[in-house]
């Protein structure tokens, strides 16, 4: 048999026949949340649906064109595509134009373009290739320097040059690629203690947030008094360094977010009541969810999507679109059939032969699972509104790339570890 049809006898077809539904499903959604009385076919190239299809079917083209090239080219060229991503990164301010506050779209003719959205791919190859060497183990804090620097780095210029925040907070998703790789789990239990300190000096000042560390870290360093009292050091600047974390998020809330994100914040929490402001998108995609109840409207029937009541209806809040044509029952489908996909994405990792395709492959299921989170969360009111797209569902060609490179790098890898059996 050929080789390229060993590729297609390998590929998980299980995980593309998912791919595959969610995004004709999305598609479909994008209509549903684009469409207006005027309108006659969802092939109208003049509208999101008709362009979203265009987008597919590119996606899926560069998908089999990825499934053709040597999957030893990821791991040999991983540096050097790091680094051209962070030369893009560094001039697209410079070409950007100011969209909602952010500068990270390229402008090619009739096409935008946010290299952002690619750059996630490209740093869990070049994250693969440095802790998947063969030599690498992780042992302590210092092994983390460098991995923490690959992700730091995109993470850095996205937040601060691009001022796309975002985007850049799904690159802590590589968190959970190290707590898998042998992280200890204090280093995400300090993440969420930062969060937790963070929303205590916002919401009440900065004492309830040192009293909250006085307790957590005397309770750590009563139950390791025992330990060597290296790691009790550990502890104390560990603490000292919380106090000057605590000490700045005030100042971090107040000059380097953007007055829209703080306002988001201090809805989500509860410090200001503004349904005709900041918190309208949430309030308005929380109706449109609640009116589908348990079987929805109908498609093409939501009366909160007609009439345009929710804004970025078809991007980053499509999922109230389903909510409100599909119902209960279409939401808890399309969640249920994210989580088979997740799913789906770990047991791959988890049979992969050697390191690089292991960490690879984990990587792209955190990301696809931080990406499912927030969407979803933010469109109910569980978390802030800061604009990452849903998945295979969200309007928008980088995105729909940019996952589908992920995924179809993924399923390239495993199709040949199972060559390799063979």
């Amino acid at each position: 048999m050929s080789r390229n049809g060993n590729i297609l006898k390998n590929l998980d077809w299980p995980t593309i026949f998912i791919f595959l539904g969610l995004t004709i499903f999305g598609w479909l959604n994008i209509y549903g949340a684009s469409y207006n009385f005027e309108q006659s076919s969802i092939f109208d190239f003049s509208n999101r649906a008709g362009k979203q299809f265009v987008w597919i079917i590119s996606a899926i083209f560069l998908g089999c064109i990825i499934l053709l090239i040597d999957a030893k080219t990821y791991d040999i060229f991983g540096y050097l595509l790091y680094a051209i991503m962070i030369v893009v990164l560094l001039i697209t301010p410079l070409l950007a134009h100011n969209v909602k506050g952010s500068y990270s779209w390229i402008t090619l003719g009739p096409i935008s373009l946010q290299p952002a959205e690619l750059a996630k791919c490209i740093t869990a190859i070049a994250l693969a290739k440095f802790m998947g060497r063969y030599e690498y183990k992780l042992r302590d804090w210092r092994d983390l320097i460098i991995p923490f620097a690959i992700v730091g780095l995109p993470m850095a210029i996205i937040m601060i040059l691009q001022q796309e925040t975002g985007t850049a907070l799904v690159f802590a998703a590589f968190l959970l690629v190290f707590y898998r790789q042998g992280m200890s789990g204090f280093v995400l239990l300090a993440g969420v203690l930062a969060v937790i300190v963070f929303i205590i000096v916002i919401r009440f000042s900065i004492w309830p947030a040192l009293i909250l560390l006085t307790i957590c870290f005397g309770i750590m360093i009563w139950r390791t008094w025992k330990i060597k009292r290296y790691y009790k050091w550990l502890l104390l600047l560990a603490f000292i360094a919380y106090i000057g974390y605590s000490a700045a998020c005030d100042f971090v809330f107040t000059k380097v977010l953007q007055p829209h994100q703080r306002i988001r914040i201090e809805v989500l929490l509860g410090m200001k009541d503004d349904p005709s402001g900041a918190g309208y998108n949430v309030a308005q995609s929380t109706i449109a969810i609640g009116s589908g109840r348990l079987f929805g409207k109908g498609y093409l029937q939501g009366t909160q999507t007609k009439l345009r009541f929710v804004p970025e209806q078809d991007t980053d809040f499509i999922f109230c679109t389903v909510g409100e044509e599909w119902g209960f029952v279409g939401s808890a489908g399309v969640l249920i059939l994210y989580l088979i996909f997740i799913l789906r994405l770990i047991m791959i990792a988890e049979r992969q032969r050697d390191n690089f395709s292991q960490i690879y492959c984990y990587s792209v299921a955190c990301i696809f699972m931080t990406h499912l989170v927030i969407n979803v969360g933010m469109v109910l009111g569980l978390l802030p509104v800061i604009g990452i797209p849903l998945p295979f569902f969200s309007y928008g060609g980088s995105s729909m790339i940019g996952f589908t490179l992920l995924l179809f790098i993924l399923l390239k890898l495993d199709a040949t570890r199972v060559e390799k059996l063979h």
